[in-house]
Order: C-alpha cells, then sequence, then structure tokens
C-alpha cells in the first residue's frame, strides 16, 4: 500500500489550529513552532518520498531511518533553538527535448522532512481558505480531479 497525505492522522493541536482558523478567517496566528513536534516529524518522514534523489550531504532515507528517532530529536532541537541552518542544495540540470538543460535544486532528505512537518502546519490553517472547487497543488486534489470536475459541470 502507498502512504497518501491522509494515511496519518494529524495531531489533535492542528486539528484545534484548522478549527479556529476556519471559524476565525481573519486570525492572524503569531506562535506556530510549538505544534512542530517529533510525532509530527515522524509523520513528516513517513509521508516524504523514500526514493527521491539525495541531496548535497549523500544521506538516502534508509541511512536517516537507520536512527531516526535520534536524527528527528536533533532535527527538531535545532529547529527550536535556531541552531538550525538548511544545508546547501544540490544542483542537478535535467536534459530537455530540444537539447538544452533544466537546472532543479535537491534539498537533503532532513530538509525534505522538515519542510514537509513546516507545510503540514501551515496547511492546517491556510486549506481552510480554499473553496471546495479549487484544485491548485492542493492535498486530494490533482489537475485530473479539476478535469473531471470540469466534465460533470
Amino acid at each position: 500500500m502507498t502512504e497518501t497525505q491522509s494515511s496519518d492522522p494529524i495531531s489533535t493541536g492542528l486539528q484545534r489550529v484548522a478549527k479556529k482558523a476556519k471559524e476565525s478567517p481573519g486570525l492572524a496566528f503569531t506562535t506556530l513552532a510549538h505544534h512542530i513536534t517529533v510525532d509530527l516529524l515522524r509523520v513528516a518522514h513517513r509521508r516524504t518520498r523514500k526514493d527521491g534523489a539525495v541531496g548535497i550531504d549523500g544521506q538516502t532515507s534508509a541511512d536517516f531511518e537507520q536512527d531516526l528517532e535520534s536524527n528527528l530529536q536533533s532535527l527538531i532541537d535545532r529547529a527550536k533553538s535556531g541552531r538550525y541552518r538548511a544545508p546547501a542544495v544540490r544542483r542537478v540540470l535535467i536534459p530537455k527535448g530540444d537539447g538544452r538543460t533544466r537546472p532543479i535544486g535537491i534539498p537533503t532528505h532532513e530538509d525534505k522532512v522538515l519542510q514537509r512537518g513546516v507545510a503540514m502546519v501551515l496547511e492546517s490553517i491556510y486549506e481552510q481558505d480554499f473553496l471546495p472547487c479549487s484544485y491548485g497543488f492542493r492535498p486530494q486534489r490533482s489537475a485530473h480531479g479539476a478535469l473531471g470536475a470540469l466534465r460533470e459541470g
């Protein structure tokens, strides 16, 4: 079975944040860092592609998993203390059909996990602002879903 974004339940705290965002659209959230926990990063790690290219440090997902709890605790400690600095992104040139190349950046696995964790927290707030007919870059939504909705409408 493949992992989906709905495979893991979001924390009760994030459910409360989502509810508050839905009930009070004009509310400005001032602190959210306390929602980034080891449990949230564990879920973020599960949702991160395991077969993706490695970053500049050469660490694979399997390498990161060898001491997962320690790695997640170290990551959260550094992020919350302000000592975390995103490592350099590995630049790769992807060939295009016309002979040119397109540059892409590949972050480290650890950075991907933290980015996904932060995105999960922010998503709990901003997802409340979207209408059901909005499909761009949203969880459980795709261009195929948008086309299907157009066909039905």
